[in-house]
């Protein structure tokens, strides 16, 4: 089956045209395992057969290995086949294999220190480092990466970050917009309340949220999701199994937003699969279709760190959901009652 495509043109300028499946690129910079360039090309491979074509990255991922494997795997694909996005908002620096950050994440990787950069040179430096990295001379969307209080530990340091994006990382990215270097920009965050703030006060194009959108959580619908669909603001969904609780289901040891689940999501996540058992449907089948269902979101994309994953991804993309399945969790209390969800018998 083709995976479908939703268009996205904001500007009216052609836009772009994403998968809805995409790949999520962070388990190809070796995270939390390391794996072989020969398993991370027979993923990518697996994606591309399948007709993936929206590939995100970021220079965070591997210190720098992620974009480089997706430089092996495009190198002689139609540049035009595909959207490709990556990240601004951190310079990496070479240092000694002792000093190296990531240690307990990022495995087998580059020795590589981590710089916030949110300003007008830090963007157009870490463009230009992604290039080299990635080997193609431009890429569609770049995000303001991390921007949420989860990364910078605290509100105030979080609003001086950005202070510092939106005068200057934000004017540099409306500049390569303009000037037809880069097609769109916005935030990849694990947090909704960042989108929202930028959105009211600049001009982004497109956000990539992580985890807050999802069968588990939904309050970006009370204003968030509302002003990117009066904006025209797309939304790309990663984390859509909140670190793997929803793909996992509530086993002991399952991971919600990067830490082992508290007993309350535990609790929450065992009463979404029995509904989702009562109507023979993959807890893990649920959780990706659900976000799909919004108006505003144009792709998901879920990380794969196995073909075994990504044949899982594809499953979950080509299982229809039974309407009632949706009425049983708003029934009970565990969808938000306003949350649009598909109409299938």
């Amino acid at each position: 089956m083709e995976i479908e495509r939703r268009h996205w043109d904001r500007h009216g300028t052609g836009g772009l045209s994403f998968t809805e499946l995409g790949f999520g690129s962070a388990p190809l910079g070796n995270l939390y395992r390391a794996i072989t360039d020969e398993e991370a090309d027979a993923i990518l491979n697996r994606a591309w057969e399948a007709g993936i074509r929206y590939y995100d990255t970021a220079p965070l991922y591997g210190l720098g290995l992620s974009e480089t494997r997706l430089n092996r795997f495009l190198r002689g694909k139609p540049r035009d086949e595909y959207v490709l996005s990556t990240k601004v908002g951190r310079i990496l620096r070479a240092t000694t294999p002792d000093k190296r950050d990531g240690f307990g994440k990022w495995f087998d990787v580059p020795s590589r220190n981590e710089v916030y950069d949110y300003g007008y040179d830090g963007v157009m430096r870490s463009l230009e480092f992604s290039l080299e990295r990635l080997g193609v001379d431009r890429v569609d969307i770049l995000y303001g990466h991390d921007l949420d209080i989860f990364n910078h530990g605290g509100q105030q340091a979080l609003d001086a970050r950005l202070k510092e994006f939106l005068e200057g990382g934000h004017e540099a990215l409306v500049k390569l917009r303009s000037e037809g270097v880069i097609g769109a920009f916005g935030l990849g965050v694990n947090e909704w309340q960042p989108c929202q703030w930028l959105a009211e006060r600049g001009d982004p194009d497109l956000f990539l949220l992580a985890g807050r959108y999802t069968l588990l959580e939904q309050e970006p619908l009370e204003t968030m999701l509302p002003l990117c669909e009066q904006k025209g603001i797309g939304v790309v969904i990663g984390g859509p199994y909140n670190s793997g609780i929803l793909a996992t289901g509530p086993r002991p040891g399952a991971f919600y937003n990067y830490d082992p689940a508290p007993q309350d999501v535990l609790d929450r996540v065992a009463r979404i699969e029995a509904i989702c058992t009562r109507h023979g449907v993959r807890l893990v089948d649920a959780a990706f279709r659900f976000p799909l269902c919004h108006p505003a979101v144009v792709s998901i994309i879920p990380g794969g760190q196995s073909v075994e994953e990504m044949a899982s991804n594809l499953q979950a993309l080509n299982t229809a959901i039974p309407a009632r399945l949706w009425a049983d969790l708003k029934a009970e209390g565990l969808m938000h009652p306003e949350a649009p969800v598909e109409v299938t018998p």
